[in-house]
């Protein structure tokens, strides 16, 4: 069993030190509440605003942050809508758990255009020395097009501006990936 390996793993590991000062954090995609969980427990003076489109996915992380409800606000709506319920700027973290909602359809997903869409926004609104943090999955048809596209769009992103690391076990096919985006001071 991987002990501290895996894609979210490290990326929890990772986000816990920039967590500790984080006064707005956005999780892109709920989906069944566990990263939303994470940030409300290892930030402990941010304001987490938790998107997805699914209804069953927000009510999951309602359930799941309970005795957190009162530093989250839960949006049933895409997080390209994310300027319409944002107001406090600047961002000091973005995570995004791509793919589809573990134990329901398939069919609902993250999709490419969205997903660059909203990096490009989440960029413009991120502080200096703030993070987004991507954890994509090509291991199936949508994921491996937004897994290359993310590829080709972090490769391409100002090396003056922003720093971008990708994490993904080598001895895994199509194992998940993590990309890590720290815009620079």
């Amino acid at each position: 069993m991987q002990t501290i390996s895996n894609a979210i793993q490290i990326n929890h590991c990772l986000l816990k030190t920039v967590l500790q000062n984080a006064k707005l954090v956005i999780d892109a995609t709920c989906g069944n509440g566990l990263d939303t969980l994470f940030l409300a427990e290892n930030s402990p003076v941010a304001k987490i605003y938790a998107f997805d489109i699914q209804p069953a996915a927000v009510e999951n992380t309602k359930q799941q942050t309970l005795p957190y409800k009162n530093k989250i606000t839960y949006i049933c709506d895409s997080h390209s809508n994310v300027k319409k319920y944002i107001k406090q700027i600047p961002i000091d973290v973005a995570v995004f758990n791509l793919g589809y909602l573990p134990g329901a359809s398939h069919l609902i997903m993250t999709h490419t255009k969205t997903t660059l869409e909203t990096l490009d926004i989440m960029r413009q609104l991120l502080k200096t020395n703030g993070i987004i943090s991507i954890t994509a999955y090509p291991g199936h048809t949508e994921g491996k097009r937004e897994y290359n596209a993310l590829l080709n769009y972090t490769k391409a992103m100002d090396k003056h501006t922003y720093t971008v690391g990708w994490y993904q076990l080598h001895n895994h096919i199509d194992a998940p990936a993590l990309c890590w985006i720290e815009k620079q001071g």
